[in-house]
């Protein structure tokens, strides 16, 4: 079974190759932006997982040929199959927006394996440290923290919650006027990486649950008690902690293809993130429970329609508008905006600790529990079928 997903894996990146290089010499792209994308794509050095090469190869598809128009390949064609599913998954999208959803991921890509040449993540001002997970920015008043495991769909590993709140630290002392979190590539954050479960210490699962529950009270902490305006561009798919502590950001603003998902129940685990709380109030109690116990996933407009997102847009004019915006916030008094902010949160933010101290120490019981380790177990048993 390994050998043949190692062949897979060989027969369905060099397909993809072949198929983008040899369209490539016959379909002129109207925008040179196209061009450049595909040459780019040659100088990837990682290997970006199967289904982000599924999605490139998809998009090419579809930027250059139109919508799938060949017969389905047999049940015993793997390879072929799971080609042809993703190419006639993106359905009767325009070929111009195939072309730029394709520029799209091809420079995240790029940008996620050169980033430090254009930005200042390697180097925070005044720090000294290095980030391996995050690419942050400073420009236009405006400091970026953008999660930077793409080929993980930003799944969120112990290092990079630690990365996350030095550079929520870092954002708090800087000159910047508000703080912006997003991800690279497709998905915002698709919550926990599952494997920290999985690293168990000498001690036992008990040392690893209360080193995960200080970790965790560290991290929301950060978000309680950030002092300047703290935005959310949620340019994809949210789960788990990157969905709960949306309740502490000031705006948030997502794509429309963007969903939100906290699959707690489903894993043997409890709410975060003060979301026990906060969601409840933005949303009702009977909504919130479907949300946090019932494992309901969200549509943007649905998030949005409960009080969670701010604002929804297309995804085809998702980052040109919010970026507009922001520049505008941004140019707003820096000590009004910080102070007014203050006012708002500060008569909820001793509640807040609390809540997070509370739902620290459930979660804590919670991983020590048989229940949870079978539901974790039971999850990585069902992705090794798939």
């Amino acid at each position: 079974m390994c050998i043949f997903f190692f062949f897979a894996r060989v027969i369905l990146w060099g397909g993809f190759l072949v198929a983008t290089h040899s369209f490539g010499a016959l379909v002129m792209s109207d925008t040179a932006q196209f061009e450049q994308a595909k040459s780019k794509l040659s100088t990837l050095k990682n290997d970006p997982g199967n289904e982000v090469k599924l999605k490139i190869y998809a998009l090419f598809k579809q930027a250059t040929q139109g919508p799938c128009n060949t017969p389905k390949p047999g049940m015993l064609d793997f390879v072929n199959k799971a080609k042809w599913d993703a190419w006639k998954s993106l359905g009767s999208i325009s070929q111009d927006e195939a072309r730029q959803k394709y520029c799209d991921l091809i420079g995240s890509l790029v940008e996620a394996e050169s980033g430090s040449s254009a930005q200042v993540s390697a180097q925070p001002a005044g720090s000294g440290a290095t980030y391996e997970t995050l690419l942050v920015t400073k420009e236009d008043d405006i400091t970026t923290i953008k999660l930077n495991r793409p080929a993980k769909k930003n799944a969120i590993t112990t290092e990079m919650y630690n990365e996350i709140i030095a550079a929520l630290e870092q954002a708090a002392t800087d000159d910047s006027v508000i703080t912006v979190v997003t991800g690279a590539g497709d998905f915002y954050c698709s919550g926990n990486d599952l494997t920290n479960f999985t690293k168990i210490p000498e001690n036992g699962v008990e040392e690893m649950a209360r080193h995960g529950a200080d970790l965790l009270r560290k991290y929301v902490n950060a978000y309680i008690d950030f002092p300047k305006p703290l935005v959310a561009v949620v340019n994809g798919p949210a789960v788990g902690v990157s969905v709960t502590v949306l309740g502490l950001f000031d705006l948030v603003y997502a794509t429309e293809r963007a969903t939100f998902h906290t699959p707690f129940s489903q894993l043997g685990q409890s709410a975060e993130g003060c979301s026990s709380y906060i969601f409840p109030k933005l949303m009702g109690a009977a909504k919130a429970s479907e949300m946090l116990l019932f494992n309901k996933k969200l549509t943007a407009v649905q998030a949005c329609e409960l009080g969670l997102v701010t604002e929804v847009f297309p995804d085809s004019s998702f980052q040109s508008e919010v970026w507009t915006r922001l520049k505008a916030y941004a140019k707003l008094p820096r000590n009004s905006l910080a102070l007014s902010k203050q006012l708002i949160r500060s008569v909820e933010k001793e509640r807040l600790h609390a809540v997070n101290d509370a739902e620290v120490e459930r979660l804590m019981e919670r991983w020590t529990s048989d229940e949870c380790f079978n539901a974790v177990m039971s999850f990585f048993q069902a992705k090794a079928k798939l």
